[in-house]
């Protein structure tokens, strides 16, 4: 089996298994955006005035919400497919017992799931460009980039929450995810204002997380404002997070597995 192959075998398992929700999730995927960019840009946005738009690089807030929604759906949706889904797999459901029993190995399961993530947040992310140029949103053809560089932010997050899923032995430590690490990131990645507004003992520390940066690539590859000469930069971040991710979660769910 070759190394492509093995983890293609995961993903084929959860494709056979989603096949039967696809419809679903598409529509959602195409309401969530269009909701939120309905209420929050369209609504708060109407609230901004023309002085203080200049806050958002001189564009409406609707343009500049758009970007972060769609960095921000990558990581909760990573949070989602990485956390009760790799639990069941793990304890309640024994999927990876079953699996492992084959020629498959742990590192396999890791990277076929990521694979599937990558998919997952593929099709949504396509789906929420689309969106986004029905609200004229994008400034230049670099927008679709943002699809790949949404695939990097998930994946980046799905790695890590994936090795942390490996060490749980019940669903509490997923509550503390969600409340102390998502819903922050969340609000204080520059998804919803910029961080300039935020105090400078606060600002230094979201500039250090990993949905700000991606935030930063999406959203420069959508308006065109991206500054090529921190890209690099960001992509890096993400990159590391990535490798990084991947290591831990073989390493611990080797060990979760054998216990």
């Amino acid at each position: 089996m070759t190394v492509l192959a093995a983890p293609g075998r995961v993903w084929q398992r959860n494709w056979l298994v989603y096949q039967r929700l696809w419809h679903r999730s598409i529509a959602f995927g195409f309401l969530q955006p269009l909701l939120f960019l309905t209420a929050m840009g369209i609504g708060v946005g109407t609230l901004i005035s023309a002085q203080d738009a200049s806050a958002f690089g001189g564009v409406p807030y609707l343009d500049w919400l758009g970007p972060g929604m769609l960095s921000a759906m990558s990581m909760q949706t990573a949070t989602f497919e990485s956390t009760y889904p790799i639990m069941n797999k793990i304890m309640w459901g024994r999927n990876y017992e079953a699996m492992l029993s084959t020629p498959l190995t742990t590192r396999h399961l890791v990277l076929g799931e990521l694979l599937w993530v990558a998919f997952r947040i593929g099709t949504l992310a396509t789906v929420f460009v689309v969106v986004l140029f029905l609200f004229g949103i994008p400034r230049t053809p670099f927008a679709m980039l943002a699809v790949p560089v949404a695939m990097l932010i998930g994946t980046a997050f799905s790695a890590c929450l994936f090795a942390f899923a490996a060490t749980q032995k019940n669903d509490v430590g997923f509550s503390a995810i969600f409340r102390f690490v998502i819903n922050p990131l969340f609000l204080f990645s520059g998804t919803f204002f910029p961080l300039t507004q935020l105090p400078d003992q606060v600002e230094w520390v979201a500039w250090l997380t990993p949905l700000f940066h991606g935030v930063q690539l999406v959203r420069g590859l959508v308006l065109g404002t991206l500054d090529w000469t921190a890209a690099p930069i960001h992509l890096g971040y993400l990159l590391a997070m990535l490798a990084l991710g991947v290591v831990l979660a073989d390493r611990l769910l080797r060990r979760r597995m054998a216990a």
